[in-house]
């Protein structure tokens, strides 16, 4: 995984969307792979290290699942085995895009790091694991850390666990996240993810994103974001907790699309005359011209004076060094002047 402040990258997150079935989870690869993103991430856990039997759902779990199985019974039918796990590496490396899923227990850490992982995402729901965080950071490897319902104080918190553990913060990008699904607009607080980097500039910063649409994953990119993070599937009227707060295959390209524009259009950032719009200087920019026809000897008043395009003669900011002077010949109408 490259990730540096020259090129966004892209996570397609397929996280549990492919409902269990290794066949709809390749199917996803193939969708991340069409829309140019640069990696495709799943989920890796044990359903009994992860929650209780008596476990809950969150609210949007209830409002796209069966409000009456419990969470354990929804998280237990969305595990891939270890078998999936090294099938679908495989395929990703056949298709040329980055294998990422991520560890929700540190079982699930131990079981990616001997599948050669050389990034490690830590979930939202994480950041408060003491023991999974120092696991984390032992293995040394690029960190993805999302922030989901977390201040300044636990992020602090955790990034000095990881790094006490081994990992530098050189090696660790710091997503800003909401872990509402979808995330209201009026919750995203996107300026959120620059307080990061100010708080913490040896990070990098990103955004992962929960809220319907392509517009803010966009934004953040505008605003310095080096990863984002955006759910997708093939279909969101499928069942499942995540589908419709996820996009579809045509929208994951148009994200994708639109944040390879954007991340051209930022630029160098010195403010300068492009090479595609010097061309234009001398149609859309003005000279002095003569404001009627003006005799040789005679001099230069406001009143035989004008500006006017193309831009091709003096510049209209030497107006001051121009007037009272005399003019070396005579000038018809409109024509440049000349010293």
């Amino acid at each position: 995984m490259d990730i540096d402040n020259r090129k966004v990258f892209i996570i397609a997150e397929a996280g549990v969307n492919h409902n269990g079935s290794i066949e709809t989870a390749k199917k996803l690869v193939d969708v991340a792979v069409e829309a140019g993103a640069d990696a495709v991430k799943f989920q890796t856990f044990k359903a009994e290290s992860l929650v209780s039997k008596y476990a809950s759902k969150a609210d949007y779990q209830k409002r796209t699942t069966d409000a009456d199985e419990s969470q354990f019974e929804m998280i237990k039918r969305l595990e891939l085995s270890e078998a999936d796990h090294r099938e679908l590496i495989d395929y990703c490396r056949d298709k040329g895009i980055v294998f990422l899923s991520t560890p929700f227990d540190i079982e699930s850490a131990d079981f990616l790091n001997s599948l050669g992982l050389e990034t490690f995402k830590i979930p939202s729901g994480e950041i408060t694991n003491l023991p999974y965080l120092r696991k984390i950071g032992e293995l040394k490897k690029e960190v993805v850390l999302s922030t989901g319902m977390s201040d300044l104080g636990e992020i602090r918190d955790a990034l000095d666990i990881l790094v006490s553990a081994g990992t530098p913060l050189s090696k660790i990008t710091v997503l800003h996240c909401n872990t509402e699904y979808p995330t209201p607009f009026e919750d995203v607080n996107l300026r959120a993810m620059l307080t990061i980097k100010e708080a913490f500039p040896d990070v990098k910063i990103g955004y992962s994103d929960h809220t319907l649409g392509i517009t803010v994953p966009i934004a953040a990119v505008a605003l310095g974001a080096t990863v984002i993070e955006k759910h997708f599937t093939l279909d969101k009227n499928m069942s499942g907790p995540d589908h419709r707060a996820s996009l579809e295959p045509a929208e994951l390209k148009d994200m994708v699309g639109a944040i390879r524009d954007i991340e051209i259009a930022m630029g160098d950032g010195i403010k300068k005359p492009s090479s595609s719009e010097i061309k234009n200087k001398p149609v859309a920019r003005k000279s002095i011209v003569a404001a009627r026809d003006i005799k040789k000897g005679e001099k230069f008043t406001e009143e035989n004076l004008a500006v006017k395009r193309p831009g091709n003669g003096i510049n209209p900011m030497r107006w001051d060094d121009v007037m009272g002077k005399e003019a070396p010949r005579y000038f018809k109408q409109d024509e440049p002047i000349e010293l």
